[in-house]
């Protein structure tokens, strides 16, 4: 394979990128690594330059929040041609990551097309509003399946791979590829603090519910003494948030970080008690295997899918079904030292099964098999690996 092209709506340097760019650009710089070309197509937005090489990638960005797809196409077809910031770009083959919304790229490309989901969307399109909501849920659950029902799926946990199979998308065309984790920085260890501590690590919009995580500390500050939460992360809902900690009263208890850089964000992870991550929805949880690695269990929603494939319950980490369970179970932790210390190991053994470069392995065994004529299925490079012509 010699060269790949990316797609994705965003990258990791977007103020609203996340975990599902981060999965992308960890994946593109191994394979670049590798002696791959890889070229990422994203959005654009302030600040950031029409085209850079980061990691061994070079990105090429234009569009905004929609116009991102159609101009994505486009620069596909006119660099077939010899013009535009993709002219001599021959992918051997293309991601496709449908945030919501797929590019299509087949409809550019001759290239083979392995559609990237990191879970479903239903949840969170009413955010969008409710004519685009429902456009794009119509989209997501009727036309891409449809249109891309010859291609080759890729996702990142067995909950999303059985949601694409609820929406017709046929089980022998999945391939699961889990999340990676970089190594802990040196020198970013630290002692867990002496007051009760909570840590959040998120992006912050509405989908994240970090209001649950605020109601847990107002429900358990007299049961727990000192209690205090940190919130690491950044987004359009934090304003929000942050006067939901003031109507609740425990604005001094809060403290919200925003954005930080990786050396911090362990820091802050590795003196904490417990992590919590109250989400409505996720593909896996990369959060919950940072915090893992410095022995943080995590508490989290069964409802939101990928959380049972990242947390295994009862074991690294606790599945609840409610925000009541959810204030119970982070309260148990908090006062049950002994629990919270086994849980929290046993969270830290399981981290170190996790690295991009397997994860790398895994995409690329897909993006050759494709190149081959072949759809691969199941947990690849952590389980049973099938290909199928």
């Amino acid at each position: 394979m010699r060269e790949v092209l990316l797609l994705c709506w965003r990258d990791t340097g977007h103020p609203q990128g996340g975990g599902s760019e981060r999965y992308l650009e960890q994946v593109g710089a191994q394979l670049a690594a590798r002696g791959i070309r890889v070229t990422l197509r994203t959005a654009h937005y302030p600040g950031a330059p029409r085209s850079e090489r980061v990691d061994g990638i070079e990105i090429s960005r234009a569009g905004g929040r929609f116009t991102v797809y159609p101009r994505a196409l486009a620069a596909i077809l006119v660099g077939r041609l010899g013009f535009g910031p993709l002219r001599g770009l021959r992918p051997d083959a293309v991601i496709d990551t449908q945030n919501g919304i797929p590019f299509f790229a087949r409809a550019a490309t001759r290239s083979p097309a392995i559609v990237l989901v990191h879970h479903g969307h239903r949840e969170q399109w009413p955010v969008a509003g409710r004519l685009v909501g429902r456009i794009g849920w119509w989209i997501e659950s009727r036309v891409s399946p449809r249109v891309h029902r010859r291609n080759q799926y890729l996702t990142v946990s067995l909950p999303s791979a059985e949601e694409l199979a609820m929406l017709g998308v046929d089980s022998s065309r999945i391939a699961v590829v889990r999340n990676g984790a970089e190594p802990v920085p040196t020198g970013a260890g630290q002692a867990r603090t002496t007051h009760p501590s909570i840590v959040v690590l998120s992006r912050l919009v509405p989908h994240k519910q970090i209001e649950d995580a605020l109601a847990v500390v107002a429900g358990l500050r007299r049961r727990v003494p000192g209690l205090r939460l940190d919130v690491i992360g950044d987004g359009w809902w934090a304003d929000n948030l942050k006067a939901r900690a003031r109507e609740l009263d425990i604005d001094d208890s809060v403290t919200f970080h925003g954005h930080v850089g990786e050396g911090r964000k362990h820091e802050l992870l590795a003196r904490a008690w417990v992590h919590v991550l109250p989400s409505r929805k996720e593909g896996w949880g990369l959060a919950v295997i940072e915090a893992a690695q410095h022995g943080v269990p995590t508490v989290g929603y069964r409802g939101s899918r990928g959380l049972t494939d990242s947390i295994v319950d009862g074991v690294t980490g606790t599945l609840v079904d409610d925000a009541t369970q959810l204030t119970e179970a982070v309260g148990r932790l908090l006062v049950d030292a002994q629990e919270r210390t086994v849980m929290g190991e046993k969270a830290r053994a399981r981290s170190r099964e996790f690295s991009w470069e397997q994860t790398a392995d895994g995409v690329y065994e897909v993006l050759a098999a494709a190149g081959r004529g072949e759809y691969v299925s199941g947990l690849v490079n952590n389980g049973r690996t099938d290909h199928r012509p």
